[in-house]
């Protein structure tokens, strides 16, 4: 169960979305989890076959556990390393035997069928929906046993069994009952062993979901204020350049392409941190461990209810604007979902926050362990301003830098925050 944060310590495994036998290559999606945040993505970090899945899904594990046992391509893994979990290998000897049939295995990969359209308000993955599309079943008929209900691929396969035994039973029920029987306890015999763990999960409500997240938040902003030595810098930038380049660079573009401000935020940090890599990284093992590449964080907030997500935009510093509004907007969009990428979660190395839009004028913010600083921007306002001798008013923003004393010190932070003042000077080059 992967590390999908500070503030996670625990994990449900909502659904597999491989088998063994399956090859996975690297970045492949395999698993969904339930964390107190978000449904989160499990992506695989190596590239080989699934030899043995060790945690059925429903179960909630810490982190740390092993999930999964992944063999090189070709080679299988080495038993006594594995230390598979004693009580899960039963299980897993005896699921797949009802459920699924083994002919998918040696069979061709069947081609990818359009996925049908869901009903609405119904929970169901993506890959249960390709499954539905494939067999043709009805989602509608379906009863989902994951979490909250929802439909999950053993789901639709039991549904397509069912379906597919209903027309022998049919046919002989005047003549022959006692047919049915066998092919009816199959039937049950297989739902009873995939529905245990799901059914007897008690429901979670939205209000128990927000309490566990403010947990969740209040326990890893606890342990930063406790263990990480803040230092804390503020600057005022004058943005009229900014401002009025982004509004002549947008009048060119369509409505739905245009850049918001808070991009070029986003690329002066990033670039501002290659020259300050101090401010670009982890504290690990009581030491500091500086990232090559630049992943900034996003500090996002939840609707309904509130509660605080930061993923990451992978590799800010090499994107163009428009490509960096488009990485946001998605971002977003999956973050308002709550259905976000494990890389996404665990790969910032600096985070932003902006709460400008919200009319604060400055944002003072808890950096987010294991990285080692946090920006924060406010709102433009419209201030008197001295430049060139002449004094007039000018949009003037605020930002400020929440900083690790154990990896860098004020000097190096203010140079920092200067050197994003200087890149917003001239926006043309972002």
């Amino acid at each position: 169960m992967p590390a999908l944060g500070a503030d996670m310590e625990v994990g449900t495994i909502i659904e597999w979305l491989v088998k063994p036998g399956d090859v996975v290559k690297r970045g492949d999606i395999i698993a969904v989890v339930d964390t107190e945040k978000a449904t989160i993505e499990v992506e695989v970090f190596d590239t080989g076959i699934i030899e043995n899945i060790l945690i059925l899904e429903g179960e909630k594990v810490p982190i740390g556990t092993v999930l999964a046992v992944i063999s090189s391509e070709g080679a299988p893994s080495r038993a006594p390393e594995a230390k598979p979990v004693p009580p899960a290998q039963p299980r897993l000897a005896v699921v797949p035997t009802p459920v699924r049939p083994p002919t998918p295995l040696a069979a061709p990969p069947r081609p990818i069928a359009k996925p049908v359209a869901a009903p609405p308000h119904l929970r169901i993955s993506p890959l249960a929906m390709r499954v539905a599309a494939e067999l043709k079943v009805d989602l509608a008929t379906v009863k989902g046993t994951g979490l909250q209900g929802a439909i999950t691929r053993a789901d639709v396969e039991r549904a397509a069994k069912a379906a597919q035994a209903a027309p022998p039973a049919a046919q002989k029920a005047p003549s022959a009952p006692e047919a049915a029987p066998p092919l009816a306890a199959t039937a049950m015999a297989a739902a009873e062993l995939r529905k245990p763990a799901p059914l007897t999960r008690p429901t979670v409500t939205p209000e128990e979901r927000r309490a566990s997240m403010r947990r969740a938040i209040a326990a890893a902003m606890s342990r930063s204020k406790r263990e990480i030595p803040h230092y804390y810098l503020s600057t005022q930038i004058d943005m009229r350049r900014a401002t009025a380049w982004l509004t002549a660079e947008n009048l060119k573009r369509p409505v739905t392409e245009r850049t918001l401000y808070s991009v070029l935020l986003l690329k002066a940090v990033a670039i501002a941190v290659r020259e300050y890599p101090e401010m670009n990284g982890f504290w690990r093992d009581g030491a500091f461990s500086p990232s090559d590449a630049v992943h900034v964080g996003v500090a996002i907030s939840l609707h309904q209810g509130g509660g605080l997500i930061a993923p990451a935009i992978h590799d800010v510093d090499k994107k163009t604007l428009p490509e960096i509004m488009v990485d946001l907007r998605e971002l977003v969009k999956r973050v308002r979902a709550t259905v976000l990428r494990s890389s996404e979660i665990a790969d910032a190395t600096i985070t932003v926050t902006s709460l400008g839009e919200q009319g604060v004028e400055s944002v003072f913010g808890i950096i987010y362990p294991p990285q080692v600083a946090l920006v924060g921007f406010g709102k433009i306002i419209e201030r008197p301003w001295a430049a060139d001798g002449m004094i007039g008013a000018r949009p003037i923003m605020t930002a400020t830098l929440a900083a690790d004393h154990r990896a860098s010190d004020g000097h190096r932070g203010a140079l920092f925050l200067c050197a994003i003042d200087r890149i917003l000077q001239e926006p043309e080059k972002l």
